[in-house]
This record gives structure tokens, sequence and C-alpha cells, in this order.
């Protein structure tokens, strides 16, 4: 129980901190722009990649449906189009970015947390929850959604591609958005939305608990990165019962 209260609460206390410190302080853009370059930038290739792969799986599995019940996979396209604009584009790709961004925040928080930076910048006035933690936290909340967005982009390609050249069906079926509404958009957003919200302060979390050296840095990243993932299928699971609920 002590676990599941550190996971929900430690994040949000953190984000309460960071919210109180840049009122205060103000928030760094020029750092906040640097911050959304480092996520935004080198994880949009690992994202738009990783989701063309899984685009060419998920028409190979509906392919293999439309065999045994339908026996034509173009009839699939519209709905496996929905499934991929609301639930599998925002998760998988917000899991791709937390798995390189946030062991990138985490390992960089926590060698500055070894390396006894943290304290100096203390010491010098500064504050690491507006410094430090803020500007990747706008930096998620931006660029998570952006790279949800390319990355279901690029699923759909490739879905739309394999369908073609593989499977001798029209591809364009699997881009056809005839059951997609303003609730599947909205859900997907609040998805990435979350998600963006949540990686950089779970990094940072276990970046910054850091003490003792090297291992302690190795300990950090693996933290992060496994809380920044389950934060992401609960944010999922989460935003998912609650349309379900509302019937939306």
């Amino acid at each position: 129980m002590s676990g599941v209260r550190t996971f929900l609460g430690a994040p949000a206390v953190m984000l309460a901190r960071t919210v109180r410190a840049s009122t205060r302080d103000g928030v760094p853009w020029r750092e906040s722009l640097a911050q959304l370059h480092e996520l935004g930038g080198r994880s949009v290739w690992l994202v738009m990649s990783g989701m063309a792969f899984f685009g060419a799986v998920l028409v190979t599995i509906a392919n293999s449906q439309a065999r045994r019940f339908v026996g034509n996979v173009a009839v699939l396209g519209p709905a496996y189009f929905e499934l991929l604009i609301r639930e599998l584009g925002p998760a998988v790709s917000a899991l791709l970015t937390a798995s390189r961004a946030g062991a990138a925040h985490a390992a960089e928080l926590s060698t500055m947390s070894v390396n006894e930076q943290v304290e100096a910048l203390e010491m010098s006035a500064g504050d690491p929850y507006a410094d430090l933690v803020a500007p990747r936290v706008i930096a998620g909340v931006l660029g998570v959604p952006l790279l949800c967005t390319l990355g279901t982009v690029a699923a759909t390609l490739s879905a739309a591609a394999v369908a073609q050249l593989a499977f001798g069906v029209d591809g364009r079926a699997f881009m056809d958005p005839r059951y997609v509404d303003g609730w599947d958009l909205l859900a997907a957003f609040l998805k990435a939305a979350g998600c963006g919200l949540y990686i950089p302060l779970a990094a940072a979390v276990a970046g910054l608990k850091a003490r003792g050296g090297a291992e302690a840095v190795g300990e950090a990243t693996t933290d992060g990165v496994v809380a920044a993932s389950l934060g992401c299928l609960l944010i999922d699971l989460a935003v998912s019962l609650a349309f379900q609920l509302l019937r939306l």
C-alpha cells in the first residue's frame, strides 16, 4: 500500500511544488524550448518507426481475424482505425516516449543530484522545481501529444501500405474515419496530455531523490522508466474507464 501511495502521491506532490515555484519565480521558457527539442526531436524517430511496425502488426492481426470471421480484411478497417485513434495510438506512442525521454530525464537529474549540482543550484538562489522540473513538464505536455499524433499517422500509413501490398486489399479502408467522432479525439488527447504530464514528473521524482554514486544513477534511471511506463498505462485505463462510464 505504501508503494501505491508513493507511486501516485509523489508525482502529485512534485507537480504542486513545481507549480508553486513556477508561479513565484517564473518559467524559464528558453530552457523549456530546449527540453521540448530534447523530448520531441530526439524521440520522434523512435515513436514513428515503432508505430510504423505496430501498424503493420495491427493489420496482420486484422487480416487473420478477417479470414476466420468475415472473409474480407477491408471490412475491419474502419473499426481498427477508430481503435488506433482512440486507444492504441496515444497509449503505445506514450510508452515509446516514456522509454526514451523518461530514461533521459531520470538519468540527467540523478546525475545532477549525485554530483551535488542540485544543492549548488539551491545555494545560488535557484529552485530545482522551477529551473529543472518545470521546463521538462512543459515540454512533456506540449511534446507528447504531438508525438502521439505523428505516431498514429505513421501507424495508419503503415497499416494501409501493408494491407495494399501484402494482403491485396484497398489500404484506404484503414484510413476510413466513419466511426471516429469528437469523443474519440478528446479521449486520445486526454491520454496523450496526461502521459505528457506524468512522464517528466515520474522521472523527476526518481532523479532528484538519487544519492550515492553511479549505482544510484542506474537505479534512478530504471525507476524513472518503470514509473513513467506504468503511469502511462494507468492513465490510459483511467480515461478509457471514465469514457465508458459516461457512455461516450
